[in-house]
């Protein structure tokens, strides 16, 4: 139980620092002290000194805020590629030709595994944000708003919380949209399972609204791992029955231990909305996509 109360009082920190201020783009935009003091009030002289600085440390404050104070005047696709451009990342992209047609006057989802769980959005959306002039949207976790750079693109999604009764609206509003759609369906980083290094379960809701709404779904494989302490740590907090995705405060850490390397982007055929028919179901479908994504 010592054990748990430690790692939520950790992730509730994590959840102040992603809920600061970072619209201003200051020459210190993250400052977690500061952060700390404005969410906790006279709490925050509990928190102990060396797990501060601990925080800085696996969030590399110093770095990031660099980048998004050099960064400042980018948005959108610009920002995106600036950002590829920063973790200095060689992407070998292939089946640039599956990708449809700009101008032929139809929407579509796109939909990748989620191995990186950041940098891997970063690079998709460089590739596919330049291919269609920016009229690309990710549903994205909304305390990624608060990236200014990224926020142009992006469709806030709340599962939790008080707003997550608006979920089905902003993902309707979303689909219904006249830009195309980048999803990742599990939703979640990858894990490690036997020894493979996979997405969990995909959620229908790519589906269920690419049939609604007429959109052709196109898979593709982005290839790379994170650490191996990355994925121990997933599985002891699984184990545990820790219900919060404690590795997710280690993704900041882990994009920087994926600076200088190459990732392989495997690009599939569009695969027609009709397809998903009703001899599966809409979760069966999901599981169909999934598995050609990791035959790419």
């Amino acid at each position: 139980m010592a054990k748990k109360g430690c790692f939520r009082k950790k992730w509730l920190i994590f959840a102040c620092l992603l809920n600061g201020n970072m619209k201003n783009i200051e020459k210190k935009t993250i400052d977690i002290e500061n952060i700390l003091r404005s969410k906790m009030g006279d709490k925050a002289c509990f928190v102990p000194k060396p797990v501060i600085s601990w925080l800085k440390r696996i969030i590399h404050q110093d770095e990031v805020n660099r980048y998004l104070f050099d960064s400042r005047h980018l948005t959108g696709v610009d920002w995106l590629e600036e950002c590829v451009r920063y973790l200095d990342m060689n992407l070998e992209v292939e089946g640039m030709e599956n990708l449809p047609d700009k101008n032929d006057g139809r929407l579509y989802t796109f939909v990748s595994n989620h191995p990186l769980g950041g940098i891997d959005g970063v690079a998709l959306g460089a590739i596919i944000g330049r291919h269609y002039d920016g009229r690309f949207r990710y549903l994205v976790n909304d305390l990624l708003m608060n990236l200014p750079g990224l926020a142009p693109v992006c469709i806030p999604i709340n599962k939790t919380g008080s707003q997550s009764r608006n979920f089905p609206a902003m993902v309707e509003a979303g689909f219904k949209s006249d830009t195309h759609m980048l999803m990742f369906p599990a939703g979640i980083c990858s894990r490690r399972r036997d020894g493979q290094i996979r997405d969990l379960e995909w959620k229908k809701t790519f589906i269920t609204k690419s049939v609604e709404t007429g959109r052709d779904v196109v898979p593709i494989h982005f290839g790379g791992q994170n650490s191996d302490f990355f994925y121990r740590l997933a599985n002891i907090c699984k184990a545990m029955g820790i219900k919060f995705n404690i590795a997710m405060l280690f993704l900041v850490d882990e994009m920087y231990k994926n600076v200088h390397k190459t990732f392989r982007v495997s690009i599939g055929k569009p695969i027609p909305w009709q397809t998903f028919d009703k001899t599966k179901t809409p979760m069966e479908w999901a599981a169909f996509v999934r598995e050609k994504v990791y035959e790419l």
